[in-house]
């Protein structure tokens, strides 16, 4: 059987770049997976849940598991403007409302029976968690509890200290890998015994062999942004980029959409056009999104001729997939999963506590004017550092920066008076200081292998 998942038939190849739509040919690869959810249990399929971090995918894509995000599944609830309706459902049930509202709003979908705006979404017989998120794990307590999920937990290594760096083939890598790879044959022990299936590492290697050619473009369309003008805003388009990235990762369907991305891309960037018609400002937001009222924010400094160059979300976010060098060798396909599971694990996770090291390199890499830091009201885990890291920027760069605050997917802490105020505040005294633009940069090169080849 295919390791390819079952979806409607892909869209024909577009005939030339300008042809392909990146924003519907991403709505039409996430509705196909949402189908394929629904029809999973009638069709026999094993399911897992999984996080877009720290999730051992392409060791599940081996045994024809059908993933279940449910970040995503939360988020799409913010972006569909149903979301409150299941976090006061989850609040009525008893969940605080300091909780973070992607976990809420999943309660709120185990109330209503599984019943998501996008379709039926599936019980798991397995749910992969992992020490990335400190409430991945919380989050999987509560499935055992409500649907008597069965979970398996991933412990994996991260950065020990600021400026702490672990490098591919040394003492210390070589230690943490090995501690990975132990915690992966246990995982495959259990989906053996799932599926009856034994596991295949030439199947693996298939699927890591996808990834790379994945890597490979996502790598070079985030390298086209240090153009002025950028081609793509990075807290918007970067957005479905990256859930493509995740849903569709180690499939044929992934590396079809980023290859056309690219190319289609590319081709923006040649003709000098860029996301914001007179891109003024380049910006870099830190942070998670406030899915619920994206497209208002984005609104809100696109007006101003402000563009989002990029996001660290796109890198903590990516689970490992925004780094080049971290290609899998198909050679050694499991010891190379759990090497480069243990260096995107380390890389991951020094976005949410060392975010400093990595924003300093990308404010010189996308030429950036100004940071945008977005606190979430229930996400203590990656908002309690800002301050500190918009101190250490000020003093260090001299970088402009606001801070906003709202949430992930509540609308009741979205103030937009006062967001446009601050926004509007922010720009000014941009406009003060002066730009970064126009100062085009030329078109990035392509790679010329792809990772792990």
């Amino acid at each position: 059987m295919s390791t390819e998942t079952t979806v409607t038939p892909a869209a024909s190849p577009a005939a030339s770049p300008d042809d392909f739509n990146p924003r519907q040919e991403g709505q039409r690869l996430i509705t196909a997976w949402y189908a394929n959810l629904e029809q999973a249990n009638a069709r026999k399929r094993p399911v897992a849940n999984v996080f877009v971090m720290g999730n051992a995918v392409e060791i599940l894509r081996t045994f024809d598991f059908e993933l279940v995000f449910p970040e995503i599944n939360s988020l799409q609830m913010g972006v569909r403007k149903v979301s409150e309706e299941y976090l006061r459902d989850s609040e009525d049930y008893g969940y605080s409302p300091d909780v973070c509202s992607y976990v809420k709003a999943d309660v709120g979908l185990i109330l209503r029976e599984q019943k998501h705006p996008a379709g039926l979404i599936p019980k798991a017989d397995i749910a992969i968690t992992s020490n990335m998120c400190s409430t991945f794990i919380k989050w999987g307590e509560i499935w055992e509890r409500m649907l008597k999920m069965p979970t398996f937990t991933l412990d994996l290594p991260g950065q020990r200290a600021g400026n702490w760096q672990v490098r591919r083939g040394d003492a210390q890598h070589i230690s943490d890998a090995q501690w990975v790879e132990s915690q992966f044959r246990d995982l495959i022990d259990r989906c053996e015994k799932i599926t009856g299936k034994k596991f295949d590492p030439d199947r693996l290697a298939e699927v890591q062999e996808r990834v790379n050619k994945m890597v490979f473009h996502w790598n070079n369309v985030m390298a086209l942004n240090r153009v002025c003008p950028a081609p793509f805003n990075a807290m918007l388009d970067g957005l479905t980029y990256m859930g493509i990235m995740n849903v569709y990762r180690g499939t044929a369907e992934g590396v079809e959409f980023m290859r056309q991305l690219e190319e289609h891309l590319r081709a923006k960037v040649a003709r000098g056009e860029g996301r914001v018609a007179e891109e003024r400002f380049r910006l870099l937001f830190s942070g998670t999104p406030c899915y619920v009222s994206m497209r208002r924010l984005i609104e809100l400094f696109e007006s101003w001729g402000g563009v989002f160059a990029y996001s660290d979300y796109l890198t903590f976010a990516a689970g490992g997939m925004d780094a080049g060098e971290m290609g899998y060798d198909t050679a050694r396909p499991l010891e190379s999963l759990a090497e480069v599971t243990a260096l995107a694990a380390q890389r991951g996770m020094s976005n949410q506590f060392f975010a400093h090291e990595r924003l300093a390199k990308q404010i010189k890499d996308y030429d950036v004017d100004g940071i945008v830091f977005h606190g979430i009201k229930s996400c203590r885990f990656v908002s309690s550092g800002m301050a500190d890291t918009r101190g250490y920027l000020s003093k260090k760069l001299n970088v402009p920066s606001l801070y906003i605050e709202s949430d992930l997917i509540d609308p009741r802490y979205w103030s937009d008076a006062q967001i446009k105020n601050r926004v509007d505040a922010f720009f000014e005294s941009l406009a003060q200081r002066g730009g970064a633009a126009p100062h085009a940069g030329s078109i990035p090169a392509q790679a010329s292998a792809q990772p792990g080849a």
